[in-house]
C-alpha cells in the first residue's frame, strides 16, 4: 500500500486544533485512513475532510474522529458500541483503545466491506453487524 504523510496530518489538522490525549493521537497515527477510502481518493485521505465511501455515506474527517474519540474518555477495559460503521475507520481507531468494539451498519454492502477490511488489517477485536430498527 502507498503511504501518506500521517504525521503532517496529525500535527497540522488534529493536534493543532486541540486534541491532546496521547492514546487517541497514537491510535489516529496507527490507523491508515487511506485503507478505508476508495482507491481514487487515496491522496485525499490525508486531508481533514469527509470523503465519500459510496451509498451516499462518508468517512468522517480525521479531526471529528479524534474529537469524538477523545470525548469518550476510553479505558483499555471498555467495550464500545458504534452505530454507523461506514468504511470501518472509526471502529479501527476505537479498537486500539478498548477491549472490544461492536459496530452496526444499516447498508449491508458497507458492513460486509468494512468487516473484510478490518479483518484483513488485523483489527480482530471489532465485530460488525448489519441491521436497523423498524
Amino acid at each position: 500500500m502507498k503511504s501518506v504523510n500521517l504525521d503532517a496530518m496529525i500535527l497540522g489538522q488534529i493536534e493543532a486544533r486541540g486534541i491532546r490525549h496521547p492514546r487517541v493521537l497514537d491510535a489516529i497515527r496507527a490507523v491508515p485512513r487511506a485503507a478505508f477510502v476508495p482507491e481514487h481518493l487515496f491522496l485525499a485521505a490525508q486531508s481533514d475532510r469527509a470523503l465519500p465511501i459510496g451509498h451516499q455515506q462518508t468517512i468522517s474527517q480525521p479531526f471529528i474522529v479524534a474529537k469524538m474519540t477523545e470525548l469518550l474518555a476510553l479505558e483499555p477495559e471498555h467495550t464500545v458500541l458504534e452505530v454507523g460503521t461506514g468504511s470501518g475507520y472509526h471502529a479501527a481507531v476505537l479498537s486500539l483503545l478498548v477491549d472490544q468494539v461492536f459496530s452496526v451498519e444499516i447498508v449491508e454492502s458497507l458492513a460486509i466491506a468494512a468487516r473484510a477490511r478490518l479483518c484483513e488489517l488485523g483489527y480482530n477485536n471489532v465485530q460488525v453487524g448489519t441491521g436497523r430498527w423498524r
